[in-house]
C-alpha cells in the first residue's frame, strides 16, 4: 500500500525482467543470450517524484539494460485492474516486472503471472522480518520486499498537550479525547480511511485484528472472521461514526483526503500511513511541528497496524531476467533504500536504517514505524484477494452507515468469504 500503501499511499509496478530464468513462451526473440537487456518498470503514480532520480542512476550505470518507466493510476484499485488485464496477455504483457501490492503476491502468484525466485540471490536477512513473508505464497519466494509501511496514529501535540492529556494508548481514550477535547477546539475527532476501497480494507482489517480476531487462515482456505474480536473492531468503528466522533464525510476519505483534513487543521486524530506524517510536517503546512505519531491504539493498549508497502515480482514473461534481477538487487540495496526513504518518504525494507541516527533526526517518527512494523500483521492473504477485499469493503461500509448491526455484519461477512473461498 498506500504509503498505499498503507499506506500504502504510491505502489509501483516494476517492468523488469530477472535472473537466470529460461521461460516457455517469453518474447525469446527479445532476449539476450546471457539474460540481459532493457527493461520495463511500470509504477502506480510517483506521488513524491522520486523514483525517476534512482532510475536515472541505474540508467547512467548500466546502458544496455535501460529501464523505461510506465506510470499507472494512483489508486491501488486502478492500478490493480490494469495490471491484471495487461497480465491476462502473457506473453503479449508489456510489463516485465511489478512492484505489487504486497497483498497481491499470492493472488499474482497463484495465478501464475510472476515467478519464484532464489531466496540465495536477494538479502533478505538484512530485512525487517516481518516483510518477507508477505512476499511467499506457498511456501516458496515470489518477490522482493521494497518498500514496507504500517499505520500510525497522527495526533495534535499542541493541542494534548495544552490539555495535560497523553497521546491514546487504546481505544477508549481515543473514544474519549475525540468525544470532549476535538469539540473544544472546534475539530473532528478521529478519522480514517473509510471510503470503500482497499484502504476501508485495511482500516477493517487492523480493527480486528487489534481485537485479537482474523479474517482468513491458511493461504485463504479457511474464514475465521465470525468471532467476538471482529464484532468488537467493526462495533467499535460503527459506534464511533453514530456517535460522531468519527465525522460522516471520513465516509468519503482516501489517504490523500484524510491527510489533507489533517494537515488542514480539521482533525485531533488521524490513521494514515507515515507519509502522512512527514508531508504534514512539511513548510506550508498548517500543523507543522504541532504533530506526533504514536502506534495504533487497540482494546486494552497498543492496537496491531496492517502490514503495507510494495515487493518487486517478476512476471512468468520476462525478458531480460538476469538484469531484472539486478535492478531488484539495485533498488533493494542500502545506498539506494536509503534514498527511498530521503527521498520518496517512503519506510525501507532495511532494518539498520532505523536506527541510523542521522536518518532518525530527519524523520522523528521511524523508532515508532519501526516497532509498529514489526507487531504488524499482513492482510488476509487470498489468491482471490481482489473478491475478497470488494466483499469486506462492502459489508463494513454497510456496518459504518448502519444499515447492518456489527453482529449480523460479521455474519454475513463469514458466508461471503466463505463462498469465495470454495472456488
Amino acid at each position: 500500500m498506500r504509503w498505499i500503501r498503507a499506506a500504502g499511499r504510491g505502489l509501483l509496478v516494476l517492468a523488469v525482467l530477472l535472473a537466470g530464468y529460461v521461460v516457455s513462451g517469453a518474447r525469446a526473440d527479445e532476449r539476450d543470450a546471457d539474460g540481459r537487456g532493457p527493461l520495463t518498470l511500470a509504477t502506480a503514480g510517483d506521488l513524491t517524484g522520486y523514483l525517476g532520480p534512482l532510475l536515472d542512476g541505474w540508467n547512467r550505470t548500466h546502458p544496455g539494460e535501460k529501464v523505461t518507466l510506465v506510470e499507472l493510476p494512483d489508486s491501488a484499485d486502478e492500478t490493480h485492474a490494469q495490471m491484471t488485464t495487461d497480465l491476462r496477455g502473457g506473453d503479449r504483457s508489456r510489463f516485465d516486472v511489478l512492484n505489487i501490492d504486497v497483498n497481491w503476491t499470492s493472488e499474482f502468484a497463484a495465478a501464475g503471472w510472476i515467478r519464484p525466485l532464489p531466496p540465495g540471490r536477494f538479502p533478505l536477512r538484512t530485512f525487517l522480518p516481518p516483510v518477507v513473508d508477505t512476499a511467499t505464497y506457498d511456501g516458496r519466494l515470489y518477490a522482493v520486499p521494497y518498500v514496507t509501511n504500517a499505520g500510525l496514529l497522527l495526533y495534535r501535540k499542541d493541542i494534548l498537550a495544552e490539555e495535560h492529556v497523553a497521546p491514546p494508548r487504546t481505544w477508549a481514550e481515543l473514544e474519549h479525547d475525540a468525544k470532549t477535547i476535538a469539540p473544544k477546539h472546534g475539530l473532528d475527532g478521529y478519522a480514517g480511511q473509510f471510503l470503500p476501497y482497499e484502504g476501508l480494507t485495511v482500516n477493517a482489517a487492523e480493527a480486528v485484528y487489534s481485537a485479537g480476531g482474523t479474517i482468513l487462515g491458511g493461504e485463504g482456505t479457511r474464514v475465521t472472521v465470525n468471532s467476538a474480536a471482529a464484532r468488537e473492531g467493526i462495533g467499535f468503528l460503527a459506534r464511533g461514526v453514530c456517535e460522531g466522533w468519527i465525522p460522516k464525510r471520513a465516509l468519503t476519505y482516501k489517504e490523500e483526503e484524510s491527510k489533507r483534513a489533517f494537515q488542514d487543521g480539521r482533525l485531533l486524530f488521524l490513521r494514515n500511513w507515515p507519509y502522512a506524517y512527514a508531508v504534514a510536517s512539511a513548510p506550508g503546512s498548517k500543523v507543522a511541528g504541532r504533530i506526533g505519531a504514536v502506534p495504533l491504539p487497540g482494546p486494552h493498549g497498543p492496537g496491531t497496524s496492517v502490514l503495507g508497502g510494495s515487493n518487486l515480482a517478476v512476471t512468468t514473461h520476462a525478458r531480460h531476467p538476469d538484469s531484472a534481477a539486478r535492478l531488484i538487487a539495485y533498488l533493494t540495496g542500502e545506498r539506494v533504500q536509503r534514498q527511498v526513504l530521503t527521498r520518496g518518504a517512503l519506510p525501507p525494507v532495511r532494518a539498520a536504517l532505523y536506527d541510523d541516527p542521522g536518518l532518525v533526526r530527519e524523520f522523528p517518527y521511524l523508532p515508532t514505524l519501526r516497532a509498529s512494523v514489526l507487531s504488524a500483521a499482513p492482510r488476509p492473504k487470498s489468491p482471490h484477494y481482489d473478491q475478497v477485499s470488494l466483499v469486506v469493503q462492502a459489508v463494513v461500509h454497510d456496518a459504518l452507515t448502519g444499515q447492518e448491526t456489527p453482529g449480523s455484519a460479521v455474519r454475513r461477512l463469514a458466508r461471503e468469504l466463505a463462498a469465495i473461498s470454495r472456488r
